[in-house]
């Protein structure tokens, strides 16, 4: 008896152990693009970490805005970092202002959801995903979530570093037609931007290892990381950056490093700009917000905060080799 017992739980713990989430990666990666500092690193640094969990498995790759440099520079990381299946990246939206287009992204996730359902991680505006629901509203049974770097808590002021300047929800405002398809559909949302990544830094001495050990990839990423941490003790005078795009990822592969609002209503209000230093002509503009306070017409799940420990699980996959 103690012997099926036995196998029973080795069964069940491999069962555990060899279990994926299926997820596929829509981001807007510009690591490296050479347009002032090299442009934000978070989703370059979010692709080579995903790529090294063994709790998610990456059946495509679809970009958006910048889509040639983002071809570019994600093959060059999958060719480095992927020891998997060979995996496919599909063109999207080249703007994030064009909803409703057909393209090769939106395509190429149809056929992917056809065979199974998938989790969506959006890392940037949601115009391919948008797209998908609103051209063929028949997949969206097979999503099974879609997890996002976006949204806050009423009177957020997203403020980096010492909190001189404040700074805008990119993700949302940059295409938020696209997001209304999404806040009136049945599809399970989870936001996990500012509030929950703010907490987290990588600055220049957590990436030294990387200029050290001769990989030809990872001085790669040193050269565009120093860049782009110099740029925020000019923005932030914090010398470092957050790595926005790794907490979405974070709450699929390390969910017991993160807490969340669970079933929380969520709306759109119109408010006073808080951002006019990045956006001087806008006076009024729509927030994404967040609050057990709102009527419950849509409800989403909101990762608020980020625990101690995720960071060094950063840094960690990126010493980890291929």
């Amino acid at each position: 008896m103690k012997k099926i017992i036995l196998g029973f739980v080795l069964v069940s713990t491999s069962i555990l152990l060899n279990a994926q989430t299926k997820v596929w990666f829509d981001t807007d990666i510009m690591t490296g693009l050479p347009e002032r500092a090299p442009r934000e690193v978070d989703d370059g640094v979010t692709l080579i970490m995903a790529l090294k969990q063994p709790q998610i498995k990456i059946v495509g790759i679809s970009t958006i805005t910048n889509i040639e440099y983002a071809r570019k520079v994600t093959d060059k990381i999958l060719n480095w970092h992927n020891s998997g299946d060979k995996i496919a990246v599909y063109d999207g939206s080249p703007k994030a202002n064009d909803l409703g287009t057909e393209n090769d992204a939106v395509k190429a996730m149809y056929a992917a959801l056809k065979k199974e359902k998938l989790t969506i991680l959006a890392l940037g505006p949601v115009t391919n995903v948008a797209t998908l629901m609103m051209n063929h509203p028949d997949i969206i049974p097979q999503i099974d979530s879609i997890v996002m770097c976006i949204g806050r808590t009423p009177g957020l002021h997203f403020r980096p570093g010492l909190e001189k300047i404040t700074v805008y929800d990119y993700n949302y405002e940059k295409d938020t037609a696209s997001m209304r398809v999404l806040l009136n559909s049945p599809t399970n949302l989870v936001y996990a931007g500012f509030e929950s990544s703010s907490s987290l830094l990588i600055g220049k001495v957590d990436i030294a290892f990387l200029n050290k050990n001769g990989s030809v990839a990872d001085q790669w990423l040193y050269d565009v990381l120093r860049p782009w941490q110099q740029r925020a003790k000019t923005l932030f005078s914090v010398e470092g950056f957050i790595p926005y795009d790794c907490t979405p990822l974070g709450v699929l592969t390390h969910p017991q490093y993160f807490k969340t609002y669970r079933d929380i209503p969520t709306q759109v209000n119109f408010k006073e700009n808080d951002s006019q230093l990045a956006q001087p002509t806008i006076k009024i503009k729509p927030y994404l917000d967040v609050s057990y306070e709102y009527n419950p017409v849509k409800k989403v799940q909101y990762v608020y905060k980020t625990l101690p420990g995720f960071e060094e699980i950063i840094l960690e996959t990126l010493s980890q080799k291929k």
